[in-house]
């Protein structure tokens, strides 16, 4: 009985904090766009110019070492 009169005061805090934050995200745009950043997963990133514009490995290197 003794440890509720420090959990109710310690989770009423927690309330408190979690509300305030919740409030200072909603202030600060941060749940402006939730879609963007769930299409941007589908974008494709990949330049096709720079995977074909990289020359093949030598394999002939090493054969003046022998």
């Amino acid at each position: 009985m003794d440890s509720l009169y420090i959990l109710i005061p310690i989770a009423v805090l927690f309330v408190i904090i979690a509300v305030g934050v919740f409030f200072w995200a909603v202030r600060s745009d941060q749940f402006e766009d939730l879609e963007r950043q769930g299409m941007n997963v589908l974008l494709d990133d990949d330049d096709p110019k720079a995977a074909s514009d990289k020359k093949p490995a030598d394999d002939k290197r090493d054969a003046d070492a022998d």
